[in-house]
């Protein structure tokens, strides 16, 4: 699976290899079940798919702060958002909240909402934690996207999934530095490592799901390769984000 890679990094982070999984792609997945993830997002720049997202209250989206890239809109509705989609509804992004400690992906953070312009109506919200808590590793998970099945293959239309296991942190972090970085805080680690499945350029600020929850919004890959495997995907954990999250669904303001 891939992140929305239309998104353009600092000259650092594209020194050190980094690169936002924009786009959205999906690296040996298949087509979703109408029934799977109806609280999809597709985040869109300038109408055009950059980033996934989550749906987790009517007029919330939770993605990536690094998708916060030009002119936003945010589609739900649909698992196809082709030009001819059927049920694919686009709402206009009347707020962003970006977490105040973010920077760049390599210092993490990496989280955002989005407030729509109005209330979705009758698509179900997204479980994500109730409170604080590690997730451990060789949990199988998902994540869903829009876009490539391969490095450099051209996006689709309609939505897959992924199977993928988390990575013990501790061996996440080794690996990482034997590349140069040292990971940041309040992150997991699943796919693309000692196995063929993954994200890949087109992903960004998609959901991490595991047994029913959103446990991670999809942060980062190494460089643009998406040939598994790896060093692990790295994603933003959202237990670690409740209160900041809360905080701005209760607030007029971010």
């Amino acid at each position: 699976m891939a992140a929305p890679l239309t998104l353009l990094l600092t000259a650092l982070l594209s020194h050190q290899g980094l690169t936002g999984v924009s786009r959205t792609e999906i690296i040996n997945g298949q087509k979703a079940g109408r029934s799977l993830f109806p609280f999809m997002a597709s985040v869109q720049n300038n109408l055009k798919p950059s980033c996934g997202g989550v749906l987790i209250q009517k007029n919330f989206v939770l993605t990536a702060a690094h998708c916060d890239k030009g002119n936003l809109s945010v589609v739900l509705g649909s698992h196809n958002i082709g030009e001819n989609s059927k049920g694919a509804v686009r709402f206009a992004v009347e707020r962003k909240c970006i977490h105040p400690s973010f920077k760049n992906v390599k210092t993490g953070n990496d989280i955002m909402l989005l407030k729509l312009s109005k209330k979705v109506k009758p698509i179900k919200v997204a479980r994500i934690p109730t409170k604080p808590r590690a997730v451990g590793a060789n949990i199988r998970c998902h994540l869903a996207g829009w876009g490539a099945t391969e490095t450099s293959v051209r996006a689709v239309d309609d939505l897959r999934v992924v199977n993928v296991s988390t990575v013990d942190l501790d061996v996440c972090r080794k690996q990482w530095q034997d590349v140069g970085l040292s990971l940041p805080d309040n992150v997991v680690c699943a796919g693309g490592y000692k196995s063929k499945n993954g994200a890949c350029q087109g992903d960004s600020g998609g959901p991490l799901v595991c047994a029913g929850e959103v446990v991670g919004v999809v942060s980062f890959n190494m460089k643009k390769n998406c040939d598994y495997p790896n060093v692990p995907n790295i994603h933003t954990q959202v237990s670690s984000f409740l209160s900041w999250i809360r905080k701005v669904l209760n607030s007029s303001t971010c």
